[in-house]
């Protein structure tokens, strides 16, 4: 079977790439899921695609992982064309998707051992790798406890040892921390940290600037379908100059006051200033400075502040900078939009990692 070998783009590192999307497009009726997106991730790096509710996130990972076809544009992955050589991406690739895939009326060690007899392990290689991962996740004293009775940090890490147990070359992460809690997410943050200091290749798709910002070497912004940013997460950062200055207001300011003209007559050097309802946004580059003249000038103006804080530059700045939008405004718009007209990527769910063996089979 053949082979699609592709490199980074012009001024990148020169390093094979483990996915290469261009121009990916994705309709369901009248509703386009992707418009265009473009997508490089190196090979042997942690590569977050971050973005809220709705903006595209999963149906790009079901187009890349064979579980949906493109309405338009390419891809390659691990260097096999996802239509023409489906049943190859679908042998090199680990899936752990938003639902759980594993079978909660069996033990971990029994699922693992599913899944690698799916895959073509005999028996005792199967169970081999099933007692390696369990030992590597710190399952070991669960491994004979049906997985029903696991936590779910617990069923989390069953999920990414089923989808490891065939060795893959990329492993899709889709949204892996969503409901967990802080502690049991960041156990998960170790188990992916310890995966790329292995050199394994993973996409980690989130709504969460932190795991972004704490897990990805690089990453892509996606927004309404398409890519609106790359980069690392500190080059992104460093873009945008200066101090973030967030001004909670009592109340929204009345029709008729112009808000951002009285900011930026009191203090000079504000910049990018934005008005949300109660929530004012701006850019300076000595907060510090800046921060009595604009309490002093919405004051003179009756306009009562509940609270204001200043902050060094963060992505839900670079998301703002580039959408017009707060990331967490997008994230609850998204996350309200009914499916199929926008909300959460309007795709059907993806079959569970081991179906989906079963089918590339």
């Amino acid at each position: 079977m053949s082979t699609t070998t592709t490199t980074a783009p012009p001024g990148a590192p020169d390093r094979p790439l483990a996915i290469d999307a261009r121009g990916l497009i994705k309709r369901y009726g009248d509703v386009e899921a992707l418009r265009g997106l473009d997508l490089q991730v190196p090979a042997g790096t942690v590569f977050g695609l971050l973005g809220p509710n709705g903006a595209g996130k999963s149906t790009t990972v079901k187009i890349l992982t064979t579980l949906a076809a493109p309405t338009g544009g390419s891809a390659t992955v691990a260097g096999a064309d996802i239509l023409r050589e489906s049943g190859a991406v679908r042998r090199r690739i680990g899936v752990v998707s938003q639902a759980s895939g594993t079978d909660k009326a069996l033990t971990g060690r029994e699922n693992l051992v599913l899944q690698g007899r799916i895959h073509g392990m005999g028996k005792a290689e199967a169970r081999e790798r099933a007692d390696e991962l369990l030992t590597r996740l710190r399952l070991d004293d669960a491994r004979d406890r049906v997985v029903s009775g696991y936590s779910g940090g617990m069923q989390r890490r069953v999920d990414i040892a089923t989808a490891l147990m065939h060795r893959p070359q990329v492993l899709f992460l889709d949204e892996p921390t969503t409901g967990l809690d802080p502690e049991i997410r960041a156990d998960l943050w170790q188990v992916v940290r310890e995966l790329a200091d292995d050199g394994m290749t993973v996409l980690l798709t989130t709504h969460y600037l932190e795991e972004a910002d704490q897990l990805a070497a690089e990453l892509a912004i996606v927004d309404r379908g398409r890519v609106v940013a790359k980069g690392t997460p500190a080059a992104l950062k460093a873009e945008l100059r200066g101090d973030a200055i967030v001004v909670e207001l009592a109340a929204p300011a009345p029709e008729g006051l112009d808000v951002e003209a009285l900011l930026r007559d009191a203090a000079g050097g504000l910049g990018e200033i934005t008005v949300d309802g109660p929530t004012i946004r701006a850019r300076v580059d000595r907060g510090a400075g800046a921060t009595p003249q604009v309490l002093q000038a919405l004051e003179a103006r009756q306009l009562a502040v509940a609270s204001i804080t200043l902050s060094r530059p963060s992505l839900d700045d670079v998301y703002l900078r580039c959408t017009g939008r707060a990331f967490s405004a997008a994230d609850q718009a998204g996350a309200a939009a009914p499916a199929g007209r926008g909300g959460r990527d309007a795709t059907r769910s993806a079959p569970s990692p081991v179906a989906a063996s079963e089918e590339s089979r």
